[in-house]
């Protein structure tokens, strides 16, 4: 269906993440994968979805002398909010657990921005989902972490994984963005082209 629509454009995702390709492939959209690295610092006084939208617009704006008049840039950015402050990807195993132990009992939010970029236009967008976790012992953290290994993913989870079959509680919102792209924001966007 979008396959019809976006045939004058060259869609370029920006993101090395294989749900965010997969996702794309399960659209139907056709595209082509661009890398760059990106140095995702940004002011501690943005908060929430403001922290998504800059660094959605910053992978962006890394292309802007590249593209094309048919190019199509999206770029995409997601962190957990949890207590006023991001989590992103950790750094490592201690840092993943520290993470988990935060969020367990509690509910937070999972915020994605997505930057739709041409010659001629530039477009930030958000979703946000709000996640409950169970109580989770050490035990279980340890488990999941060393079996799954979410280390590329905020908040050090994902939500197909095993810890979102055992100790997700409650979603409010969509399912998509928790995993990394809110696909119905994308398809609706790109479908009003």
């Amino acid at each position: 269906m979008l396959k019809d629509r976006l045939k004058k454009y060259n869609i370029i995702l920006a993101s090395g993440s294989p749900r965010r390709q997969q996702f794309f492939r399960e659209l139907d959209i056709e595209f082509e994968i661009r890398l760059k690295e990106i140095e995702e610092v940004f002011s501690e006084n943005l908060l929430a979805e403001e922290i998504t939208n800059y660094l959605a617009r910053l992978k962006a704006d890394a292309f802007s002398n590249e593209l094309k008049s048919n190019d199509l840039l999206i770029t995409s950015d997601t962190i957990v909010w949890l207590d006023g402050k991001a989590l992103g990807k950790p750094k490592d195993f201690d840092d993943a657990v520290e993470m988990l132990k935060s969020m367990a009992g509690k509910t937070h939010e999972v915020i994605t921005s997505v930057c739709f970029k041409t010659t001629e236009f530039e477009k930030v967008m958000h979703s946000t989902t709000k996640v409950t976790f169970n109580s989770l012992s050490v035990h279980q953290i340890e488990h999941y972490l060393n079996e799954y290994k979410p280390f590329d993913k905020a908040g050090a989870y994902g939500i197909q994984d095993w810890i979102g079959l055992t100790a997700i509680s409650k979603i409010e919102g969509s399912y998509t963005n928790v995993v990394g792209l809110p696909t119905d924001l994308v398809f609706n966007f790109l479908d009003n082209l």
